[in-house]
């Protein structure tokens, strides 16, 4: 963790870049209301016994998948609905994918954060909406772009009248099927006056590393963490998922609740 930050975001009651941890985790896709549930419930006992912020994540849309055939998850109406009934039943505020700008209003209606996939961080109008949507967005950095370069990308949010913005750091394209995360993209990416949020359970994917699935490395998450820690970072982000071996998207590089619980402790100290 680091110093208050220039312009901490605020999602609901909590806020990002004032010096206390926060995470962003859940499955990787909302999968069904029960694995929700059951991971949403899991990690608001253990943030709160760890005094760790939380925010509930899950994407009813996983519009970037490595084969056509792939499930994608449960589709913008069921996804919310899915989103809501965590909400409710816990308290907890919820980020989720946004993939067109279409999709910025009906999502703002129950996302308290918005979130820019990686591929997406240039798209304009999509910037654009989010911006104007009130609500708080967290900008994945593209495989393909250098940290000092996702200034256009948070100035494209502010000039929409969003103030609340986060950079996430998850990983660079390193050849084929694989990336690599430089550090100095997390000290870089806050010299813009954003919070940033490293993206731990994504930089250690395999795109596509599997033929017509991409793979993971897990066993790098927690050492990256660290990593990422000791640099200074506002947020963590990672996948968890109930069972991770019969999770339906990114179950490679997902945690299960054991080592969810491991990870959080070491870096909380």
């Amino acid at each position: 963790m680091m110093t208050p930050s220039a312009n901490p975001v605020k999602v609901g009651n909590l806020e990002i870049g004032t010096g206390k941890f926060t995470l962003l985790a859940g499955p990787c896709m909302a999968e069904s209301l029960e694995i929700c549930l059951k991971t949403a419930e899991y990690l608001k006992n253990l943030c709160e016994e760890l005094n760790i912020q939380y925010i509930f994540k899950a994407s009813f849309d996983k519009a970037n998948r490595t084969s056509g055939s792939s499930r994608r998850g449960p589709g913008m109406k069921a996804g919310l609905e899915m989103l809501a009934e965590v909400k409710r039943r816990f308290g907890l505020p919820v980020v989720t994918d946004v993939h067109e700008s279409a999709e910025v209003e009906p999502v703002a209606e129950v996302a308290d954060v918005l979130q820019i996939p990686a591929f997406l961080c240039r798209q304009t109008d999509l910037l654009t909406a989010a911006g104007k949507s009130g609500r708080a967005v967290n900008i994945k950095k593209g495989q393909f772009m250098a940290p000092e370069d996702m200034k256009g990308a948070v100035e494209k949010v502010r000039m929409a009248g969003g103030n609340n913005v986060m950079l996430c750091e998850r990983g660079t394209s390193f050849g084929y099927h694989n990336l690599v995360v430089d550090m100095r993209s997390l000290v870089i990416m806050r010299q813009l006056g954003v919070p940033v949020v490293f993206d731990a359970t994504h930089s250690v994917q395999l795109p596509g590393g599997q033929g017509n699935v991409s793979g993971g490395q897990r066993e790098f998450v927690a050492p990256l963490t660290r990593a990422a820690c000791a640099v200074g970072i506002d947020a963590l982000f990672t996948e968890v998922h109930p069972d991770p071996a019969e999770a339906l998207s990114d179950g490679a590089n997902s945690l299960d609740f054991k080592q969810i619980r491991e990870l959080l402790i070491t870096v909380r100290g």
